[in-house]
């Protein structure tokens, strides 16, 4: 399960306990995660001072953005 604003749609790191979003004050909602197929072990996540998940890098230094 992934926590995440209902409203910015930050993923919010599994340690903080916190009800409303510390980015816009939205509700965080519980959701499932995706099943994926094997992937390679990539790195920890990093977790910004608000406690939200930064986006994952690409090996060549880029932002992996969602569309």
């Amino acid at each position: 399960m992934e926590r995440a604003c209902s409203h910015c749609h930050a993923v919010v790191a599994p340690e903080t306990k916190a009800d409303w979003c510390p980015a816009c004050g939205g509700a965080i909602i519980e959701l499932a995660c995706q099943a994926t197929s094997v992937q390679p072990p990539s790195p920890p996540p990093e977790v910004d001072h608000r406690g939200i998940l930064l986006p994952r890098r690409h090996a060549l230094g880029g932002i992996i953005t969602p569309q």
